[in-house]
Order: structure tokens, then C-alpha cells, then sequence
């Protein structure tokens, strides 16, 4: 039976997106393995290996989940290796030289890489140098923004560099509501009809940005005197935003909602989703925002601006910006019929980016690898 390897820094990142590509997979006939660190129980999968990797790429524990890592791949002979995140997709390339030379085929997908217009120079010193030294090991790499496609394309040297539109949104579990629907679900949540309801799903941190947001909102405050703004997401530097809200004298329209299930339904209930990050790969809580037929303002960061045309489906503002970003609010409170508008705009927008035809083009990249595979065997035989 033929087998099939992914692998990824935590088992969070298998769960949350690529569920769909490990049951076809199994509907193609593969043997499908894991390997990430964690002990969940992931649907579909076969064999679990649990690989103690780090975040950090300088821990010497990454050494030995190198090391464990290369047995796992060199026992198993693994038609395809699909690799994620940036720790465990080096130590899994790394890993796979031996076995690609006997045929297997490594797929990478960058979910954003580290360096990008406008990043620091640290970043392409470290980061760039590293991606293009894996990309000669590497037989195909995936991407899910325009700028770095075009960065791989020009830069690196591996045979396949694909685009695809993000990780897939399921446009059934994201949809447009009724009215009635809005203000039942605010009552069960336990808002009104007459708050303002701003949105940002997103991990708590320096790259998320969300002290922008926080001087927003106190530009806000006064012209908006019911507005709230939802943080649900990890709190890593929550204690620290927290401290700023209070500085501001915001706390009161903003809540730190902490790790939730039910982001579908706050955003649901909302009236428009912000985004104030420095760097995406493609940002989903956007994408899922504009499933939801909510408007959007975004800074002009990658993977945000990929998805919002400017004054068409939401605004795009500079980064750090607060002033333009709250220019932008508040004509979307003002005018509701555009703010449903360009809510509509952007739900009919996301057909290409919906999970169905995500799922079609990555199945056209692993079929296109899969021949090249074939291909090798013949010559090999």
C-alpha cells in the first residue's frame, strides 16, 4: 500500500487544516501518517508519530525529533512527504534527502514566508537563505499569496511552485445570516441591538498588532459611544493589552475573549472585521469575515490586501494607520446600506477561495506529483 507522510510543528496545525487532504488521501488508497508534536487523536490518519518539535529552530530537542524523523522516513518509504510550518518542514526536508533519492516526493506549503516586502532586514538574512537552501531539496512548494509565489518563482529552485487560494473556507459553516438571526444571536451572547459590534480573531501578539486596535477604538469611543470591539483568540501578550486598554481608558468597549469554539457565531453577530496585523500568509478570520458577508478593514499587509479591493468588499489602510482605519469605520456605521453592500461583495468574492476548490487545486498539485513520482519508477525499474 502506498503511504503518505504530513508533518507540521504541532498537531493544531494538522486539525485546523488539513483534515480534508488526509481523507482523500485515504479515498486514493494511501496509508496515511502524522508526524507533529501532540497526542491528538486526528481523523483519518493511520499511524501518529509524535515528533517532540520546537517553535524555536536554535533548541537542541529539534536534533533528535531531526533524528527520529529520519527513521520514521527511511523505514516507511513514503510515496509523498506533505511538510508545514517552518521548523518542522526544514528538519522534514532535511530528513528526506536520502529517501527522495529513491523516489519519494517532498511537497512544501509556506503558509507565509517570514521575509516580505517591507519586513526587516534580519528576516531575509536568516529566513530567505534558509528557504532557498531547502528549496533545492524541496520537489514542490505550495503557495498561498500572490507576492510569495512570485518570490519562489524568481528566487528558488525547485522544479514545481504552485499557487493555491489559502487553506479552504467552508462557505456552509460561514454563510450570511438574516437580521433575526444577528440579534438572536447577540441576545444569546449577551449584546444588544444598539452595540457596534468590531471583530478580530486572532492569537494576542506583536505580529497580530492589536494595539492598533486599542487606539482605534479610543479614537472611536466618543463618536461611537456603543461600540465594542471582540478580541477571542490566545492570550500570549494579553496581560500586556490589557495594561494598554486600561492606559487608554477603553477597557470598557473592548473584551478579551480568550480561546473560543464559536467564532462563527461572533462573527456572525458583528458588524465589521478588522484585521490591524504586520504579516499574514493569508489571513483566514478575513476570509471567514467575508464568508460571512461582513465588510472589512485591513492594513495593507500580505495576505490581507490579497483579499480586500480597496472600497469594494472593505478598506485597506497603512499599517499602524489608526486615524485612516477609523476614517473607515465610522463611514461604515454611518451608511449601513454600504457596509451590506460590501458584506455581499466579499461573500460572492470567496468563491475561489472556498474550501471545495481549494480542495480541487490541491488535489491537482498532489496528482501532478504523484506522475512525477510514477515517472521516476519507470526509469528506476
Amino acid at each position: 500500500m502506498k503511504k503518505v507522510l504530513f508533518t507540521a510543528t504541532v498537531d493544531s496545525h494538522i486539525l485546523n487544516f488539513h483534515i480534508p487532504y488526509l481523507n482523500w488521501f485515504k479515498k486514493e488508497g494511501y496509508e496515511v501518517h502524522v508526524a507533529s508534536n501532540g497526542n491528538s487523536d486526528i481523523p483519518c490518519v493511520d499511524v501518529k508519530h509524535n515528533i517532540t518539535f520546537e517553535r524555536s529552530p536554535f533548541k537542541l530537542t529539534n536534533l533528535q525529533a531531526y533524528k527520529k524523523l529520519g527513521k520514521i522516513i527511511n523505514d516507511n518509504k513514503y510515496e509523498l512527504i506533505h511538510c508545514n510550518t517552518p521548523v518542522a518542514s526544514v528538519l522534514t526536508r532535511l530528513a528526506a534527502k536520502k529517501a527522495r533519492k529513491k523516489g519519494t516526493k517532498v511537497i512544501y506549503t509556506a503558509h507565509g514566508f517570514h521575509f516580505y516586502k517591507g519586513s526587516p532586514f534580519k528576516n531575509w538574512l536568516l529566513y530567505y537563505n534558509v528557504e532557498k537552501l531547502m528549496a533545492k531539496y524541496t520537489d514542490c512548494i505550495i503557495t498561498i499569496n500572490q507576492e510569495d509565489y512570485y518570490t519562489a518563482k524568481l528566487k528558488f529552485n525547485t522544479k514545481y511552485i504552485e499557487h493555491v487560494h489559502g487553506v479552504g473556507v467552508d462557505l456552509i459553516k460561514f454563510t450570511v445570516i438574516s437580521e433575526e438571526e444577528k440579534q438572536r444571536l447577540r441576545v444569546e451572547k449577551g449584546y444588544s441591538k444598539e452595540d457596534f459590534i468590531l471583530i478580530y480573531p486572532a492569537e494576542l501578539s506583536t505580529r497580530k498588532n492589536q494595539s492598533m486596535l486599542i487606539e482605534v477604538v479610543e479614537i472611536l469611543k466618543d463618536t461611537i459611544p456603543n461600540l465594542k470591539l471582540l478580541l477571542p483568540g490566545e492570550q500570549t501578550l494579553g496581560d500586556l493589552y490589557k495594561r494598554i486598554a486600561n492606559k487608554r481608558g477603553v477597557s470598557e468597549h473592548i473584551e478579551f475573549l480568550g480561546f473560543r469554539n464559536d467564532i462563527k457565531e461572533l462573527v456572525a453577530m458583528s458588524d465589521v472585521s478588522v484585521s490591524s496585523s504586520l504579516q499574514e500568509g493569508l489571513a483566514v478570520n478575513i476570509m471567514e469575515a467575508m464568508a460571512s458577508g461582513k465588510p472589512v478593514v485591513t492594513t495593507n499587509c500580505r495576505g490581507g490586501a490579497d483579499l480586500i479591493e480597496d472600497d469594494v468588499n472593505g478598506y485597506v489602510v497603512a499599517i499602524n494607520d489608526s486615524k485612516a482605519m477609523a476614517r473607515r469605520i465610522i463611514k461604515l456605521y454611518e451608511d449601513r446600506k454600504l457596509s451590506l453592500a460590501m458584506g455581499l461583495k466579499g461573500r460572492a468574492m470567496m468563491n475561489k477561495f472556498s474550501l471545495e476548490n481549494v480542495k480541487t487545486e490541491m488535489q491537482r498539485v498532489y496528482k501532478k506529483v504523484e506522475e512525477r513520482n510514477s515517472e521516476f519508477k519507470l526509469k528506476n525499474c
